[in-house]
């Protein structure tokens, strides 16, 4: 099982990760890659109530999360990783070999920032970081909730896919 699903989305954990990916999965842990996040127990305490009580929230920073991936691909349980941003799943590929496949959820409205798809606006230096992970082989597409069809890269970025 392992780490079934490397995903952005800048709201991390809410009903959708929760229900709309994490139900279907059968989700066993979520690991959520945050350095700011991994530090403060307040915001550990908050997303920890929306996660239900069988499945194992994990808080890391980039660098703990690149150095426990391979015991992560050991776990018999499904799981899930989370970055809310592109910069941070960047740094992760860049990491470790063991990520082949991002999911691009959710990357909310804000300055500088164009929008892609519905749930999906990037600024100029997330479209490269993103155009980065792919050159290193990584496969990214957008998708919201796993009944909806995967967007490879290349429609997300030429508005193509915009609904």
């Amino acid at each position: 099982m392992a780490v079934e699903l490397y995903r952005i989305d800048d709201r991390f954990i809410h009903g959708q990760v929760i229900v709309g990916w994490g139900q279907p999965m059968r989700l066993g842990f979520i690991v959520l890659v945050d350095d700011e996040v991994a530090a403060s127990e307040w915001e550990q305490e908050l997303y920890a109530m929306a996660v239900p009580p069988e499945v194992e929230l994990i808080f890391s920073t980039v660098e703990d999360a690149i150095r426990r991936l391979p015991a992560w691909a050991l776990d018999a349980r499904p799981g899930m990783l989370l970055t809310g941003d592109v910069d941070t799943m960047r740094r992760l590929t860049e990491g470790t070999p063991n990520i082949r496949d991002v999911n691009v959820g959710g990357i909310h409205h804000r300055a500088g920032r164009v929008q892609r798809l519905r749930y999906v606006f990037l600024s100029p230096e997330e479209e490269r970081a993103l155009l980065s992970m792919e050159e290193r082989g990584v496969r990214v597409t957008a998708r919201d909730v796993p009944s909806a069809r995967a967007i490879p890269l290349g429609i997300l970025l030429s508005g193509e896919g915009t609904e």
